[in-house]
């Protein structure tokens, strides 16, 4: 077990905090109510969605069941990616940013695949994956000069989202700014095995 009690602390942490606030949304609040936190900068907006994060769609009923398939099999491919990362004693920055990756991925594999059984509103794997997190820091029209969106309605953050995307999004963003320190080590090692076999 040495090397895997910090990854397991922070997937059952993300776990359990973002299903307990897609359970108190889900209970408490009615599809589209909304209640303000901080003003009109960030709000818990219910809503629920068939697709993939931040609110994206993938079509219809098959799409739906095919999406719900691909993330059942994209987290297996996560969760034996971080036992080989554990393993081979990557660094552990990498490992928990992975262990982030796949914890918000099987938050909203559980709304996907038992949500609909469990609300009693569809059947196994066609669940939606409930959204709450709205952020609408900047809003505005685009100048009348700005090509293709002249005068419409800009909005940022406008997706609204769960702690589960988060913790994806934190993950995958958090590898990509330090991969260079993440993988450094493993480089000088593949480039010290390479100089051993030239010397043989």
């Amino acid at each position: 077990m040495k090397g895997y009690t910090k990854p397991l602390i922070v997937i059952f942490l993300v776990l359990l905090a973002d299903q307990l606030l897609k359970t108190w949304v889900k209970t408490n609040m009615i599809l589209g109510q909304e209640f303000k936190i901080f003003g009109n900068w960030f709000i818990i907006h219910f809503t629920e969605n068939n697709g993939m994060a931040f609110g994206l769609e993938f079509g219809g009923e098959f799409g739906k069941l095919a999406l719900s398939l691909f993330r059942v099999l994209a987290v297996a491919g996560i969760g034996y990616g971080l036992h080989y990362l554990i393993k081979r004693k990557y660094h552990r920055g990498l490992i928990l940013n992975v262990a982030l990756i796949f914890a918000g991925a099987m938050g909203n594999i559980i709304d996907s695949v038992f949500y609909g059984v469990i609300y009693k509103y569809a059947g196994l794997l066609h669940g939606q994956v409930v959204d709450m997190l709205y952020f609408p820091i900047i809003s505005g029209h685009f100048p009348s000069w700005f090509p293709s969106w002249a005068n419409e309605r800009f909005e940022f953050f406008r997706p609204v989202f769960n702690l589960a995307d988060a913790a994806i999004s934190v993950g995958v963003i958090s590898i990509l700014v330090f991969q260079k320190r993440y993988f450094k080590e493993e480089v000088r090692d593949e480039v010290g095995i390479n100089n051993e076999s030239i010397e043989d």
